[in-house]
Order: structure tokens, then C-alpha cells, then sequence
């Protein structure tokens, strides 16, 4: 599996690296907060749920890869439509599954708020890379002038011939005849 995730590009990677992050973060809070042995239920469904949202990325990943070399849009489409059932439908089976487990078993497993905790790890991930790449897009206080100069020298009006001055036809010097 690390081999895929090798081949992913880098926001896909990036996305990842926050999942894991946001997980782990997520684990040890629950870990404070119920300083007992319910934390280990809580943490296993949050790492269940994280590995979900993994999954789905590089679905997704795989799906967009996909559909750049189909050549008939509407192949495309439909490969697009069913990647995205199957991605959320994966992800509603998986969460009932933890609910009925968490309901129907003697012994605690699983933890409902860790899963539902686990969820929110790929929306913390994206705003989090999308946070990131922002800062990395928007210009620094001393490039501002830089970019100002190239815009006013784009702007600029430029002295070329015109279309119709360069196919004009040009007078023929004759010599003039002496009457």
C-alpha cells in the first residue's frame, strides 16, 4: 500500500500526511479525555474510519487518473458517478457497520464519537492543505512592487506597426518625364 501512496501526487500525499496527523491528534484527546480503557474503543474506530478517508483519496486519485485518458466524455462521466457511489456508499456500510457493532456486541470495540471524530479527519486534512496552499499563493509584502512593475510594463502601450500599415502598398518611385 505505501508503494501506491508513493505514486500520488502531491497534494493527494499532502491530504494523507493531514488524515494521519489529524487521527493521531484526535486519538490523543480522546485518550485524555477518557483517561480509562475506553479510550482504546474511541481510538480504534477513529483509526478505522481515518483509514476510510485514505481509501477514498486515492480512489479519488485513481478515478481522476482514469478518466484523463478516456477519449468519450460520457464514459467518463459514468465512471465519475459510480466512482463517487461507491466512495460514499463505502463509507455509509462502514458506518452502520460500527453502529451495529457498537450496539449488538458484549464487549466494546468500538466507539460511535470515534468514528464520528474519525469523519471530520479528511475535512480537518483538506482545509488544512487548502489552508496552506493559499499562503503559499498569495505574494509576499516585497514581491507586491515586482508584480507591479511586470503588470504596468504588460500594460503598456506598445509602438508596433499596425496590420494595415505593414500591407499598404508602397509608392514606386518612376522617373519623372520632362515635357
Amino acid at each position: 500500500m505505501m508503494s501506491k501512496i508513493n505514486n500520488l501526487s502531491a497534494p493527494s500525499r499532502k491530504i494523507i500526511q493531514w488524515i494521519m496527523i489529524s487521527a493521531g491528534a484526535i486519538i490523543v484527546v480522546g485518550a485524555i479525555v477518557y483517561r480509562s480503557w475506553v479510550a482504546l474503543p474511541f481510538a480504534f474506530s477513529v483509526t478505522i474510519v481515518s483509514a476510510l478517508n485514505v481509501l477514498k483519496i486515492w480512489m479519488l486519485e485513481r478515478t481522476v487518473n482514469k478518466i484523463s485518458d478516456m477519449d468519450d466524455p460520457g464514459t467518463g462521466k459514468t465512471y465519475v458517478k459510480f466512482q463517487y457511489l461507491v466512495r460514499y456508499f463505502g463509507t455509509v456500510i462502514l458506518l452502520l457497520a460500527i453502529g451495529f457493532i457498537y450496539l449488538y456486541s458484549p464487549i466494546q470495540i468500538v466507539n460511535v464519537w470515534g468514528a464520528i471524530a474519525g469523519i471530520f479527519t479528511m475535512q480537518i486534512a483538506v482545509m488544512r492543505v487548502r489552508f496552506i496552499k493559499f499562503e503559499e499563493d498569495t505574494p509576499q509584502e516585497n514581491d507586491t512592487s515586482q508584480e507591479e512593475d511586470n503588470l504596468q510594463e504588460e500594460n503598456a502601450p506598445k509602438e508596433e506597426s499596425t496590420p494595415q500599415e505593414e500591407n499598404a502598398p508602397q509608392e514606386e518611385s518612376t522617373p519623372q518625364e520632362e515635357n
